[in-house]
């Protein structure tokens, strides 16, 4: 992808991402949709990768646990906690970091 295409889409994921709390996403938690993405990584690089289907940095970061499946524990203590997540959509996935 050429630099001016990737710029187009990490304007276009950041234009798409949005502050929610956990408690409206625990549907989706509940269908095995929601990805937790390490503080440490920014949320709109990890999006574009997934979009690009950037196997190898997904791949790295998932062997790290950097971005995971969210856990039941997570989920709950989230909830209990009444957080708020930066979240965006890359169908057919929720990615999630905290705030």
């Amino acid at each position: 992808m050429t630099s001016t295409n990737d710029a187009l889409l990490h304007a276009k994921l950041n234009q798409e991402t949005a502050s929610i709390a956990w408690s409206e996403l625990t549907r989706w938690f509940a269908s095995g949709m929601v990805v937790a993405v390490s503080p440490d990584l920014d949320l709109i690089e990890v999006a574009a990768a997934m979009t690009r289907d950037d196997a190898a940095a997904v791949s790295q970061w998932m062997s790290a646990q950097r971005i995971a499946k969210v856990t039941d524990e997570q989920a709950q203590a989230w909830l209990d906690q009444n957080r708020q997540v930066w979240a965006i959509v890359v169908k057919p996935w929720i990615l999630v970091q905290l705030k």
